[in-house]
């Protein structure tokens, strides 16, 4: 503890002889070693004492401290004080004491992302810029960051104020390349300095007005060019910063100095006249600033908000189809909010719902045919062509002839239309994998469409029709699918006219139907973009009748909890993070208001050892799951501990309880659909996939689990897998290998046999079924199974490169499989 009164009695003996300030400086330094960095209560009291001295003392005073410091006994600790202490006390002294180890302190100070105000560093800063010397860029950011922390103090603030220099702060490659661009440039100084100021959610009519004054005389174009490649390297450091216990990776995340100036550039960006560029860089910004960063979540949310406000603002088609593409990508909550005003307000502009606006806002992309178009570039023809979800950019040339690379004439005479054709590329790609996901998740949209608008829309759509024709429609309660050239029913008749059009379901019809539109598929060579005629059914089990409300076809399952969230999110689910704290949480949940119903999945943190069951921001790592419930939409919510413990629900003042549907009245697609994410939940997110935990985890307290998960009974979407690879193994080149039998994919290798389980991808192998542990890589050059009936089946892709490896096992040369075997 400080001993103000005796520092109290010291100072008002007004020591002013050498000896006594010599005592005075000792005094001060012994009691600085307990405060450990901190210079708050008790010790502002006392430095405002000291600041109080007659110059006179202090300069006594300060000479005292520096003698201190180049004391043979003093320790780094002792002279770090004595510097903070010289900053105080010296402040507007004449000389300048000690300025090369204050400097070299300072430079420490460059790799910290922001300082505690306690430990009073500023006072080092002001004595630098008092001495008529700048700060270094780094240190310069270290404080405007500090700066913005919220419990930062008046003299932290005070300085930032005079750190006018640079405009950006050091170590965002984007931030660096912009203070290049402006270097030597009053007027990009100035709009940079004017970026820096957006610190509101928007902007305001005077921010915009001075906006405008300050684009003028660099131009539009000109301020357009030259921002866009700036966002192009958002996200890079230039150099890493020091990462603090328990801080989260700071180099992953934005500097907060910089993300307001960014901000300010989208807004800036919003102003201009509306350009396909502006509209591509503002959704990556979107889809940047949301990655996820250890220990802080999305990287930047209001950097994301920034560019979505500004998406939705400019009035092009290209803005409104990333505003349309980020509405399906986009799981953090306050930014799809955004996302959904945006297309509301959009829609009920033009008279149209929601769902309309979604659909009329996919841009074909250049494309002139359905996924396909060709351009005239000189003697060179460039061929634009969609191949399942890809893009693919070709030439040719002036004889016709398949060229591989990009041409010397194109790349010298038509740099622009190349680099159009290149960006062209890249759009298609996210808009397929977008419109995709959009397309999955309709089945319980009960949405219809006019035979007219479904072909406008979808079917005869240059880009959405890759994927249209690729799924079973009903058309007037026929179903139909696309093949060579039209549509076509079970027996291959033309069906060419119709008046309502609904996306086919497997639910309610007949297995042998169902089985002989997966042959039609096959037959006509068609792969689906994600599974519908081989969609999993989830029908109602006689357990699940017996307990009336509620469904445990899922519980009991040990999932790692950030995956699962995901997950969720992607599926639409809404869920909260479950956090080591004293506090409740909803379950999982999927509102469908066209049904009126509110699906639950409860869940709840798994483990009580801060540290290893949990991240160092203290959520849980893992989650249990237990039941699935069935509620009308409005019906109040259960929440649970977060700890564990029973679902409840809190029921306000003439709040009535409301019981939970009896899931023999669910419609059996809502069923089926809700019971398909779970079982996606599961099987993506349990640690019984992880071919790395046969040891069961921490203090192996999960083996049981691993182990009965990893090799036992099959999950419906493991059984639809089984029938597919019944019908797919005959015709692989190792199907002289491979047998089918129960669970497992069996593989006859030249060293062992192998068993591979259809649902987890796990291997045993001979002799005595010992555990092989192999885990997937992504390898473009693996050998490929052939035709496959759907995309998105990771697992399945997993298993059958496994076997085609495993089946001529004598070629392996990874030595982490290779020692195992």
């Amino acid at each position: 503890m400080v001993d103000i009164q005796r520092i109290k009695e010291l100072l008002w003996q007004r020591a002013a002889a050498a000896g006594e300030a010599d005592e005075l400086a000792v005094e001060l330094l012994k009691l600085a070693v307990g405060n450990r960095g901190n210079w708050t209560r008790p010790w502002d009291g006392v430095l405002a004492e000291v600041r109080a001295l007659p110059s006179e003392t202090r300069t006594t005073l300060a000479d005292a401290l520096v003698a201190r410091y180049h004391a043979a006994e003093a320790g780094p600790v002792s002279r770090g004080n004595a510097l903070t202490l010289i900053g105080v006390i010296a402040r507007g002294l004449p000389g300048d004491r000690l300025s090369v180890e204050r400097l070299k302190r300072l430079d420490e100070l460059g790799r910290r992302h922001t300082l505690w105000y306690g430990e009073r560093h500023e006072v080092l800063a002001e004595a630098e810029l008092d001495a008529g010397r700048p700060l270094a860029p780094e240190v310069v950011a270290v404080f405007r960051r500090s700066a913005l922390q919220a419990y930062g103090d008046g003299s932290v603030l005070a300085l930032a104020d005079r750190l006018t220099e640079p405009v950006l702060n050091v170590g965002e490659e984007w931030a660096e390349q912009a203070l290049r661009d402006a270097q030597g440039s009053p007027d990009w100084q100035d709009l940079l300095r004017h970026a820096t100021t957006a610190t509101a959610s928007r902007p305001s009519r005077q921010w915009e007005q001075r906006a405008r004054i300050l684009i003028h005389p660099l131009g539009a174009d000109r301020v357009r060019t030259t921002l866009l490649p700036w966002l192009a390297l958002v996200g890079r450091r230039t150099f890493e910063l020091d990462r603090q216990e328990y801080e989260p990776d700071v180099n992953s995340s934005y500097d907060p100095y910089n993300a307001n100036a960014l901000r300010g550039l989208t807004w800036l960006l919003a102003l201009l006249p509306a350009h396909p560029d502006t509209a591509r860089a503002l959704g990556t910004l979107v889809e940047t600033s949301l990655r996820k960063v250890s220990g802080l979540g999305p990287r930047n949310p209001k950097v994301a908000n920034a560019a979505v406000t500004a998406l939705s603002r400019i009035g092009s088609e290209p803005a409104l189809a990333e505003l349309a593409r980020l509405a399906t990508r986009v799981t953090y909550k306050g930014t799809l909010k955004l996302l959904d005003t945006a297309l509301q307000t959009r829609a009920e502009a033009l008279g149209l719902s929601r769902e309309e606006i979604e659909e009329l806002a996919v841009p074909a992309y250049g494309l002139t045919e359905v996924g396909r178009a060709e351009q005239q570039l000189g003697e060179v023809t460039a061929v634009l062509e969609v191949t399942g979800t890809k893009a693919v950019l070709g030439w040719r040339n002036s004889a016709g002839k398949a060229v591989r690379s990009v041409p010397a004439a194109v790349r010298r005479d038509h740099a622009e239309e190349l680099k159009e054709l290149k960006a062209a590329v890249k759009d298609i790609d996210k808009m397929l994998s977008a419109q995709s996901e959009r397309l999955d998740r309709q089945f319980l949209a009960r949405r219809t469409w006019s035979y007219t608008t479904w072909r406008e829309r979808y079917l005869d759509h240059p880009l959405v029709g890759t994927l249209a024709r690729r799924l079973l429609w009903t058309v007037d309660g026929t179903t139909v699918g696309f093949a060579d050239g039209e549509l076509r029913t079970l027996a291959d008749a033309p069906a060419r006219e119709g008046v309502e059009v609904r996306l086919w379901h497997p639910v309610g019809h007949e297995s042998a139907e169902i089985v002989a539109w997966r042959d039609w598929l096959e037959r006509h060579g068609i792969t689906q973009p994600f599974k519908q005629a081989h969609r999993e059914v989830y029908l109602l089990t006689d357990a699940e009748r017996a307990t009336g409300t509620y469904s445990n076809r899922f519980a009991a399952h040990i999932l790692r909890q950030h995956q699962f969230n995901s997950l969720a999110a992607i599926r639409g689910w809404r869920n909260k993070l479950r956090l080591m704290v004293d506090d409740t949480a909803p379950p999982a949940t999927r509102r469908m208001p066209q049904w009126g119903l509110r699906a639950e999945y409860w869940i709840q943190g798994e483990g009580d050892d801060y540290g290893v069951d949990t991240t160092e921001s203290g959520s849980y790592l893992r989650l249990t799951t237990d039941q699935v419930r069935f509620y009308p939409i409005g019906a109040p919510e259960n929440s649970a501990s977060c700890y564990g413990g029973e679902y409840g629900v809190w029921l306000g003042a003439g709040v009535e309880p409301v019981e939970p549907v009896p899931i023999a009245d669910v419609p059996p697609l809502v069923l089926s659909e809700v019971l398909r994410d779970v079982d996606l939940f599961v099987g993506v997110a349990s640690v019984g996939n992880d071919p790395t935990w046969q040891d069961g985890g921490p203090e192996g307290r999960f083996r049981e689990y691993w182990t009965s998960y990893g090799f036992g009974e099959l999950n419906q979407s493991a059984e639809t897998r089984r029938v597919l690879l019944e019908r797919l193994v005959p015709r692989l080149a190792i199907a002289d290998r491979c047998t089918i039998e129960g669970r497992f994919l069996h593989v006859k290798g030249e060293r062992h046999t192998y068993k591979i389980h259809l649902g987890s991808g796990n291997i045993l192998r001979t002799p005595n079924d010992q555990y092989l542990c192999i885990v997937p890589k992504s390898d473009p050059a693996a050998p490929q199974a052939g035709y496959l009936p759907f995309e998105g089946d990771r697992m399945l892709a997993v298993i059958l490169s496994k076997a085609m490896m495993l089946a001529d096992d004598t070629k392996i040369t990874d030595p982490t499989i290779l020692s195992q075997l």
